[in-house]
């Protein structure tokens, strides 16, 4: 960010490490982490964030056990977590308020796991900087709608039949 000077209401902020199991087949990115999740150290740590309903939805993962056996079981379905921004500048947690953002070198996790056929995007800006890194053939790249509290265009049942195409993947 040589050059960049955050403006004076936001805050550096440096995101999550990955959640990588042996052998992952899908990698969900998400755009950065809520200040809540960073705070705690968790992805989609707000309690009105779905991803956890969507994931016990569609994997039987209690969105009530603690963090630790919540991402244990993810992993044992061989699904990673990420996000596509590294650390950035932002007041709040909203996604429109990201300044000068550092991605995170999602390339380079994909050659060293060589076992994921697909990349869930959860939401559009997760979508929109997944396309400017530009993947090599056979990585499926799949745009969902968000779970976060502040995206209401779809219900939970409509995002939760969207996110379903992530059972094809993990158990094809």
């Amino acid at each position: 960010m040589r050059g960049y000077s955050p403006r004076p209401d936001t805050d550096f902020l440096s995101g999550l490490a990955p959640v990588i199991g042996r052998a992952p087949v899908l990698l969900i990115l998400g755009s950065f982490p809520s200040r809540r999740s960073l705070e705690q150290r968790e992805y989609y740590a707000h309690p009105r964030n779905q991803f956890w309903r969507i994931m016990e939805s569609l994997f039987g993962i209690g969105r009530d056990l603690p963090y630790r056996e919540r991402v244990d079981d993810l992993v044992r379905h061989r699904i990673a977590l990420w996000d596509v921004i590294g650390s950035c500048c932002r007041a709040g947690s909203a996604d429109h308020r990201i300044t000068g953002p550092s991605l995170n070198p999602v390339r380079q996790l994909l050659t060293s796991c060589p076992t994921i056929r697909g990349i869930a995007c959860n939401g559009t800006t997760a979508a929109r900087y997944v396309d400017r890194l530009g993947f090599p053939p056979g990585i499926r790249i799949i745009p969902l709608p968000s779970t976060s509290p502040a995206h209401t265009r779809f219900t939970l049942a409509e995002k939760t039949e969207r996110w379903a195409i992530l059972k094809e993947i993990v158990t094809s």
